[in-house]
């Protein structure tokens, strides 16, 4: 596909703020989709979130169980959740973080409202009509 490259330059800023408004719409997404899926296994644990670092060696993302059990957490997200969790959060604190613990009934209170009023403040209109969950294989697949 050929583009024009003066056109190009003309769009950038249009093309920005259609990517950090995307990067939002998924960082949105995804915490409602895991806040979704806690709430329905009304998991109301702490937990420790570190997201992957990469020093002398990586440090892969990880979601740890500060109250109650390990494995019903582990059962309930997968290493691709929280690493996506973690990405999310970062977003939505627009700044990296080293660990931060966090309740999982709080995460769209917390997190995914605050997004929420701000894709309504761009404009964005957020879908109704179907849960987060149902939409989740159709994003992931693109």
């Amino acid at each position: 596909m050929l583009m024009n490259f003066s056109e190009l330059l003309s769009s950038r800023k249009a093309l920005l703020r259609q990517a950090y408004l995307a990067n939002m719409a998924f960082s949105y997404f995804t915490i409602r989709r895991l806040a979704e899926r806690a709430g329905h296994a009304r998991l109301a644990v702490r937990v420790l979130l570190r997201p992957t670092r990469v020093t002398d060696e990586i440090r892969p993302a990880s979601l740890t169980a500060l109250d109650g059990n390990q494995s019903v957490v582990e059962e309930h997200f997968c290493d691709e959740d929280v690493l996506q969790l973690a990405d999310a959060i970062e977003f939505a604190l627009e700044s990296p973080f080293i660990e931060i613990e966090i309740k999982l009934d709080e995460l769209a209170l917390k997190y995914a409202a605050p997004l929420r009023a701000a894709l309504d403040r761009a404009g964005v209109v957020v879908d109704k009509g179907e849960t987060v969950e149902g939409r989740a294989s159709r994003v992931e697949e693109s």
